[in-house]
């Protein structure tokens, strides 16, 4: 099983002390059979408690104030990771079949939320494209290998020219943007012929071989496929997300998977540095970060035992009565 060791730094500078700063961060990569979480350390600037529980969607997410006044913020996690290759889907079921297999998702709880289209002017332009796309004897999974190829093929990669509050319709009209863009025109496409799909956040680690994404976070999407489950997908580079893409978040959108967000009391004038850095190479080293404040704190992997909301446990309660149902 390969394993990578990924280096995370987020850095605010700000032109004035900032003070009461509140930030939530998703920067503990996801467990399950495909993908563990071997050893991860955290450092924050001013070494604040970060409390930590389980969202709505599955994800681990922290929480931390530092109300001293302060002109840096650093948020530095360092994460070893180990993946395992997860086989394609298979086509052996009817194209019909899998098609009605997909229409009682949309009343089921773990896929409502992932079915919800969102409204922008060229959604009408965009359901054209998908109908003439999708072929007559062609399964939910070939359907969704053929989104993703028009996503590569028809959107320019480039950097610069979107924020992570760039909506769909400029999105559509620019015809371009980055990863996290192309992730969202994506799971709009799939969500039009009522395939389910989520937003990944993550970073992808290739050894450097010119691929989308890499030194930076990145984006893709999930597809629900019928008798397989949630099969990753890369518009950016147009390849199926594997062992060598490590998952952070999923959501429905950027907004639930941001690895870093919060609020501040002070001048509004700050500058915002990240870095994403893959084995053994250094960007800032844990002593640069205790000369801020921090401590460098070992975080242990397994969370089973942390909080979950009770809006989450009240739609576990409803899944699994769903289930029963079946």
């Amino acid at each position: 099983m390969p394993e990578f060791e990924i280096q995370h730094i987020t850095r605010y500078l700000y032109d004035a002390p900032a003070r009461d700063s509140a930030n939530q961060i998703i920067l503990f990569p996801i467990k399950d059979e495909y993908q563990d979480v071997l050893k991860q350390e955290i450092a924050i600037t001013g070494n604040p408690i970060v409390d930590k529980h389980i969202d709505y969607y599955g994800n681990e997410v922290g929480s931390f104030t530092y109300s001293d006044p302060h002109s840096v913020l650093t948020i530095m996690s360092k994460v070893l990771v180990s993946t395992k290759y997860r086989p394609y889907p298979v086509n052996d079921i009817f194209p019909g079949q899998q098609w009605e297999d997909l229409k009682p998702l949309q009343y089921m709880v773990p896929y409502i939320d992932f079915l919800r289209q969102e409204y922008f002017e060229g959604v009408e332009e965009l359901k054209v494209i998908v109908d003439e796309l999708r072929g007559k004897d062609e399964t939910p999974y070939q359907v969704a290998l053929r989104f993703c190829e028009y996503v590569y093929k028809n959107f320019n990669y480039i950097k610069g020219v979107t924020t992570v509050e760039t909506t769909l319709d400029e999105i559509w009209k620019l015809k371009g943007g980055v990863c996290q863009d192309f992730a969202h025109i994506l799971t709009e496409m799939l969500r039009l012929k009522n395939i389910p799909a989520r937003y990944v956040s993550g970073y992808i680690c290739t050894d450097k071989n010119g691929m989308r994404g890499e030194g930076a976070t990145h984006a893709w999407a999930e597809a629900f496929i019928p008798d397989y489950g949630w099969l990753g997908i890369d518009p950016t580079n147009n390849i199926i997300a594997n062992e060598n893409h490590i998952r952070l978040a999923v959501g429905r959108n950027f907004m639930d998977c941001s690895p870093v967000k919060g609020v501040y009391k002070g001048s509004s004038g700050h500058r915002l540095e990240v870095s994403v850095v893959m084995d053994g190479e250094k960007v800032i080293s844990k002593e640069e970060i205790a000369a801020e404040g921090a401590a460098y704190t070992v975080i242990t992997p397994a969370a089973d035992h942390l909080a979950k909301n009770s809006y989450q446990r009240h739609m576990e309660m409803i899944q699994q009565q769903q289930q029963q149902q079946q």
